[in-house]
């Protein structure tokens, strides 16, 4: 099956050299193209495309409003790969809280972006434990009042909170597998109840969740 992808960066160049890369992969094809965070909506409305590679900073209408914009409209299915010249701040975090699946800094091997793109069209969310902790134990921080855990916690099985805890944590479904003794399939399901349950879009939105919710702490560094 042939990926559609959407490219969103004000830089023109940019955008050039992530089109020949991609389109370089036999079942990418990218339908479109963005200089601003009204086009990429715009675009993405039009061309129904399976991944959005987003940048951040753009004028006329950032990427992160792009994002939560191109994510609310009715039955889109569009997953969104911020990339990003900036690192692990705020904006970034903020991408996140959007909606998007994950990150990755514009800089990243050729190989990498073409695997990220397949894990986030897949819809796994593209954090791995150590950056999913730095991201939000910073910046959950910044936000240190809880707030009521959305509908729905109260619905979750004792197994279920205690997964949702580790993925918030950082835990990979292998460590979580290991540290509970149980099967992969099981370890899937139970991730695939809680996200249906909460109504989150992807393990990103689990963590996100967790740390506003006051459902974990951020660890105390010294």
């Amino acid at each position: 099956m042939t990926l559609r992808l959407l490219l969103a960066d004000d830089q023109a160049l940019v955008r050039a050299g992530f089109r020949k890369l991609l389109e370089g992969v036999d079942d990418f094809e990218v339908v479109g193209e963005a200089a601003n965070g009204v086009e990429a909506v715009e675009q993405a409305r039009l061309w129904s495309p399976d991944v959005v590679l987003m940048d951040v900073r753009m004028p006329v209408l950032d990427g992160l409003e792009a994002t939560r914009r191109i994510l609310a409209e009715p039955g889109s299915t569009a997953r969104v790969l911020v990339l990003t010249t900036f690192g692990l701040d705020e904006v970034v975090f903020e991408a996140l809280r959007a909606g998007a699946s994950g990150f990755m800094l514009k800089d990243v091997p050729p190989e990498e972006l073409v695997a990220a793109v397949r894990v986030v069209a897949a819809g796994d969310a593209l954090l791995v434990p150590a950056v999913t902790r730095a991201v939000v134990e910073e910046f959950a921080r910044l936000s240190p009042h809880p707030v009521d855990p959305p509908p729905g916690f109260d619905r979750l099985t004792p197994r279920e909170q205690e997964i949702l805890e580790l993925i918030a944590r950082g835990r990979s479904n292998g460590e979580i597998r290991a540290e509970l003794v149980l099967s992969d399939a099981t370890v899937k399901t139970h991730v695939t109840h809680i996200l249906a349950k909460l109504g989150l879009r992807d393990r990103v939105q689990v963590v996100i969740y967790a740390y506003e919710a006051g459902i974990v702490r951020p660890t105390v560094r010294r």
